[in-house]
């Protein structure tokens, strides 16, 4: 990105971060205020040490320790007070950034949570939970601690070069020379520093998403003895990262010292002709020790403001990152005029619906079937066939290209998402649990619903086969991705969080193909009481567990091949009757082998 560019884009996003300043500005022009007030009792020592010298050269010994203590006692006062307005001020600041932080990581993971499933899929969660966690620390540092700094940096310099005016206008104008070489300076360290941190940051961010993908997958590596491959892949990944934070130490080492030589060099400069002013009797040798002490403060913040202004460029980049996730839009957008679905009976219909993943390579061609209230309609095929394609979309994490799906034959696009789901419940193949206890994984923290209507859906469900002989039953703490349990029992944990809710529709998408004999038949038992009740739409890789089905539908390559019941199908000896046969046999052939 050009200069000129990369300043547009700082000015806006600075202009940007400050709406989330704009609710606190009062609170922080008061910490301003304060602030003023400790930048001028700082400048106070060095003043006071001069008329001190002052008077122990040209008073009387009892007059002289008076006036010192009467100065000195000011002077100590007026340190207590700067001191107890300086706590108060950190403080000021410090709840400002945490509210700052609090309002940025709450927006940024709502924002993530309105995402379509499309667009989390592309981001890694190691760079999302960077962008909620650690960016946001950034932004806070640059409200509490970095404009902060620059302010005050600016004010002490503004005070400071009044009263050297005030003292010397030749010494000034000497010391004002050095200004140019300092601003030089920390303009190339502020260009190299940026992109040292820039790339600092990238390689964090990269390194957390290598972290979270391999922890989770850490199973599948120790099976296949892949430790040293991911050991060096980490190593590689850090030594990296260990490099950009050497080139920001030597960035630092180098400019540092670089700025003290040239602010030294002031000072020389300074004691040179501040000397043949005092041998000429122009300056005193007190008011010469302020003007040192006072140009030695006034170089300080120009050293620290160069450092903020680096500081204030890291900010800026965790900012864009933020900023890039908040900007980022919902491929799935609802209409102004969506509307609540207040009832479902479960009347669903695909009407010539054409649906890709990537443009042109067509998932679903001109697919369409009607499924009435209370039926079960169950959906067969070989593997990337458009079956699980069709689940997604009924509850709309995707969005489809031509063609209409209607709800009770109101177009899908027209109903708020939140509404729709509120009425579909869906079991996966693929259970995700969290780290919590079994109550909150059925209820998913919902508070509306009850304890009593959870053990309930358990019941109906059969999960309590297992959870009534747990030492804490639905108390009991299920362990990260449900490890603690077996694929069966997860997966009666995931058909009661299906159930508590109460669901007009029950979508089933290969839910009992990896799971043992006995929680299939538990679950089956299950569905053959729901099927009678409610609507239900199945995608089931054994064909025994469909067979009384209302409906079954056949796809290949996107497209159905064939429709009808159980029997329908068989006697057409069609699709459906190879696919029967060949299952068929290979169930007795695995008998056989038993």
């Amino acid at each position: 990105m050009r200069r000129k560019e990369r300043k547009q884009e700082d000015i806006k996003s600075f202009k940007r971060l400050l709406g989330y300043l704009k609710p606190h500005r009062s609170e922080f022009i008061v910490s301003i205020i304060l602030m003023t007030f400790v930048v001028i009792v700082e400048l106070v020592p060095p003043l006071f040490m001069a008329k001190v010298l002052e008077l122990l050269k040209n008073s009387n010994a009892v007059g002289t320790m008076n006036k010192i203590l009467l100065y000195l006692g000011v002077f100590i006062l007026s340190l207590v007070v700067s001191i107890i307005i300086h706590y108060k001020q950190t403080i000021l600041l410090q709840e400002i950034g945490q509210k700052i932080v609090f309002r940025i990581r709450l927006e940024v993971f709502e924002h993530i949570e309105k995402l379509s499933i499309d667009q989390l899929n592309k981001e890694p969660v190691g760079k999302l939970v960077t962008r909620v966690m650690n960016d946001p620390d950034s932004i806070s540092e640059m409200f509490t601690s970095i404009v902060i700094n620059l302010i005050r940096s600016i004010i002490m310099m503004i005070i400071i070069l009044i009263i050297l005016f005030f003292i010397s206008i030749k010494l000034t104008l000497i010391t004002l020379i050095i200004m140019p070489i300092i601003l030089i300076v920390s303009y190339v360290f502020r260009k190299i520093s940026r992109k040292s941190y820039q790339k600092i940051r990238n390689e964090i961010s990269a390194l957390n998403a290598f972290l979270s993908e391999n922890l989770s997958g850490m199973k599948i590596t120790q099976i296949f003895n892949q430790e040293d491959v991911k050991r060096e892949e980490f190593r590689i990944r850090s030594y990296e990262l260990e490099r950009g934070f050497q080139k920001e130490i030597l960035i630092y080492a180098i400019f540092r010292p670089l700025i003290y030589l040239i602010t030294m060099a002031g000072n020389i400069a300074i004691l040179y002709f501040g000397g043949l002013q005092v041998i000429d009797m122009i300056l005193s040798y007190a008011i010469l020790y302020a003007f040192n002490d006072l140009v030695d403060r006034f170089f300080n913040p120009i050293q620290q403001i160069a450092e903020e202004f680096n500081n204030l460029q890291n900010a800026y980049s965790s900012a864009d990152k933020i900023f890039g996730i908040l900007d980022l839009e919902p491929t799935i957008k609802e209409l102004d005029d969506a509307i609540e679905l207040k009832e479902f009976s479960g009347h669903v219909e695909f009407k010539n619906v054409w649906f890709y993943y990537l443009e042109d390579e067509w998932v679903l061609k001109d697919v369409s079937f009607e499924v009435k209230p209370g039926e079960t309609f169950a959906f067969v095929g070989s593997t990337g066939s458009g079956k699980t394609t069709i689940l997604s979309l009924i509850v709309r994490n995707y969005e489809i290209q031509k063609g209409e799906i209607l709800i009770d034959g109101i177009n899908i696009n027209k109903i708020t998402r939140d509404s729709l789901r509120r009425h579909i419940g869906q079991m996966l193949q693929d259970v995700f649990l969290f780290n919590e206890s079994i109550l909150y994984n059925i209820s998913l923290g919902n508070e509306e619903i009850t304890r009593n209507e959870v053990i309930e859906a358990a019941n109906y469900t059969g999960a309590n086969t297992f959870i009534d002989r747990l030492p804490d039953r639905y108390d009991h703490l299920v362990l990260e991705r449900g490890n603690n349990f077996s694929s069966g029992q997860r997966q009666l944990i995931s058909f009661a969080r299906a159930i508590v809710y109460k669901p007009s529709l029950l979508i089933l998408d290969e839910a009992t193909a990896n799971i043992d004999s006995e929680s299939e038949e538990i679950i089956q038992a299950s569905l053959n009481k729901i099927m009678s009740s409610q609507t239900m739409l199945i995608v089931a890789h054994r064909l025994s567990t469909i067979q009384h089905s209302d409906k079954i539908v056949v796809l290949n390559k996107g497209e159905i091949m064939e429709m009808g019941n159980h029997h329908e199908l068989l006697n057409k000896k069609g699709w459906y009757y190879n696919l029967y046969m060949i299952q068929f046999k290979e169930d007795k052939e695995g008998k056989n082998n038993e």
